[in-house]
């Protein structure tokens, strides 16, 4: 199927999940990974969002409520067969299509291999690529973008990602790197810097006509090495705002990005330096939820409601981005959907 009917279908479900995964016992996250055109030889990775879908296992709460698995997964045909639980048994599961899905007993290593390894390599090669999750409170969003940092098979994307880039920059003879890393969180529609000691202070967004948009007096860190990544990384996961709902006892309260800048120089055939420059975004949304299933009450009330607006702005974005021919992209609606330079 083409890149955009694959789009429209995700665009879809995004738009039904609240009330779908809320009523379900297996719920269902999307992982959006947006890659920067690539160039006509690398034709089979032009396309520019590639949607994957990865299906947890039931929670030890779910399996004592007796809940049923309702989904079903063909990883090969990249299809998921969703039953409603609650009607005729003749009645055909509702069928999706994606560029990949995982099942239950997916690796978080097969995971990374599929989704994330591409991105990165695009990276490398001076593009920019963003990848994030998307689901309901509780999908296991954070295990799948973040996992056990110090378990190699339990590891997530994030750090998967940080090993990655410096073994390609060790590889590498030829070039030579300077690596940077910023973190932020957008916590009510307020921008923070979570590396800075003041990381409660309000930060703005900013556009350069030869830049594109940027966050003003964001710190960013030269980077050496894998192990000082994730110091930096667990430093600010240290200021980020969590809080315990109904359905989440550390339920992200706001949205997280990890900005990693790689930039290469390398001497060309005319003998002189050339200068490129890659940024990976890795993104832990906030989940999605419902006042009656979380229980939240005042600031925790707040949050979702903040949360659940800007979820809804960024599908509007995805939407008119596969949808709309040349028409207008609401990037402005909200703060984290304006795009940077070289940015699909």
């Amino acid at each position: 199927r083409s890149t955009q009917s694959r789009s429209s279908a995700a665009s879809d479900v995004y738009k039904r999940q609240v009330s779908t995964q809320s009523t379900w016992g297996l719920q269902i996250k999307l992982f959006f990974q947006i890659m920067s055109q690539k160039p006509v030889a690398l034709s089979k990775k032009t396309e520019k969002v590639r949607v994957s879908v990865r299906c947890r296992p039931m929670s030890p709460q779910e399996m004592t409520d007796s809940r049923q698995v309702i989904v079903q997964v063909n990883e090969k045909r990249g299809e998921i067969f969703v039953k409603n639980p609650k009607s005729d048994v003749q009645e055909v599961p509702k069928q999706y299509t994606y560029d990949v899905v995982y099942d239950w007993n997916s690796l978080q290593e097969d995971v990374y291999a599929q989704t994330a390894y591409p991105i990165v390599e695009s990276v490398l090669e001076g593009y920019n690529g963003t990848i994030f999750a998307y689901g309901q409170t509780g999908t296991g969003k954070t295990f799948t973008m973040e996992g056990v940092y110090d378990n190699s098979k339990l590891a997530g994307i994030t750090p998967r990602a940080f090993e990655h880039i410096f073994k390609s920059i060790q590889a590498s003879s030829n070039k030579q790197f300077m690596v940077r890393a910023s973190y932020l969180e957008l916590y009510n529609e307020e921008i923070r810097d979570l590396l800075s000691k003041n990381y409660i202070q309000k930060l703005e967004l900013r556009e350069k006509p030869d830049e594109g948009f940027y966050v003003k007096d964001l710190s960013a860190f030269m980077i050496q090495n894998k192990e000082e990544m994730l110091e930096k990384l667990l430093f600010g996961k240290k200021n980020r705002v969590t809080g315990e709902t109904k359905m989440n006892q550390t339920s992200s309260r706001s949205h997280s990005l990890f900005q990693i800048t790689v930039e290469m120089a390398q001497t060309g055939a005319d003998g002189e330096t050339h200068i490129r420059q890659g940024k990976l975004n890795l993104v832990d949304l906030a989940g999605s939820e419902r006042q009656s299933k979380t229980e939240a009450t005042g600031d925790r009330f707040k949050e979702g409601i903040n949360i659940n607006q800007s979820l809804t702005a960024l599908g509007n974005v995805i939407s008119a981005l596969v949808e709309s021919k040349g028409g207008h992209i609401p990037y402005s609606c909200l703060l984290y959907t304006s795009p940077s330079p070289r940015d699909s």
